[in-house]
Formats: structure tokens, sequence, C-alpha cells
């Protein structure tokens, strides 16, 4: 019987748990947003709201020792050097001023083989994949800025030919 016993199971034992909320937290700290059953995303939640709470308390410490111990803290429930590092970089700093409530959760359907609720779970405010992004964002803005100013020279100058051409058929209409 499972009177007073209120973790969901998920229908796995206790190390198979463990480990699918470790990779599911990870997989939501790296990309910023996962779609999954709405009974993971449950179960996952609380699980990454404290990992990010730890990691906001040793962003606002100024001392590295804690930050240190953290780190390591974090390796335990992780499990992963790139979603530690992107936790403690990209995700914690976004938060520093929020007090709680850093997840939301969207029902986004059913699923068509076993009719399940899927949900996408998210961080509230959107989370940068750190400084890769921000490079392919600059070289894209360069490159457009450069398209956008071969357009605009482009365009002028055939406009003024085609006038040129339309005025010079008029004179020679009007010569004949």
């Amino acid at each position: 019987m499972r009177h007073r016993v209120v973790k969901k199971t998920l229908g796995r034992n206790k190390d198979q748990r463990k480990a699918l909320i470790s990779n599911l937290a990870a997989q939501l700290i790296e990309q910023g947003s996962i779609n999954t059953t709405l009974a993971k995303a449950k179960v996952v939640k609380p699980y990454v709201e404290k990992l990010v709470t730890k990691a906001i308390k040793a962003n606002k410490s100024e001392n590295n020792l804690i930050k240190f111990n953290t780190v390591k803290l974090l390796r335990k429930h992780l499990r992963s050097e790139k979603s530690i590092r992107s936790l403690m970089d990209n995700v914690a700093p976004k938060f520093l001023n929020r007090k709680g409530g850093y997840t939301r959760i969207i029902k986004t359907g059913n699923r068509s083989g076993d009719n399940a609720i899927l949900a996408r779970i998210e961080f509230v405010e959107s989370i940068s994949k750190g400084k890769e992004l921000k490079e392919r964002k600059e070289k894209k803005e360069n490159t457009n800025k450069a398209k956008v100013v071969k357009k605009t020279k482009a365009k002028p100058t055939e406009k003024k030919e085609v006038k040129v051409d339309k005025a010079e058929k008029k004179n020679e209409k009007n010569t004949k």
C-alpha cells in the first residue's frame, strides 16, 4: 500500500528515476526548453528550480570558495560539465533579481501513439546559449548589413539610368 507516499515514481525504480530527472534537468538547462510528458515535466520543475536557486546564491556571493562548493554540489545533481557551466554562466545571471518561479509548463496536446499528455517546460526568461550564439548573430548582422548596403546602392543608380533612358526616348520621339 502507498499510504503517505507522495513522490511520483514515473514507472521506474529509484536509480532509473534519478537518472531520468538528472538528464531532463541537464537538457533543460542546456537548451532552454524541452518537450516531454506532463508527469515528467511536473517532476523536473522543482528539481531544476532548486538547482537554479543554488546557482543564484553562488553568483550573488563574491566568495570564490562558495562558488567552487556550489559547482561541486551541482556536479552531484547534473553530471554534465556543459550543463553546470551553462547554469552558472547563462541561467543564474538572468534570474538574479527573481525570488522563484524560474520555469513554466505549457501543455502542448496529446501524443498520437498512446494519448499521453505532452508538455513543454521552459525558463520564464529566454536563455542565450552563450558566446557561440552571440558570434553567430553578429556574423548574420554583418552579412545582412553588407547586403542592405549593396541593395540600396544598386537601386538608385538603376532608377537614374531608367529615367535617363525614358527621357532620351521622349526626345527621340519628339525629334522625329
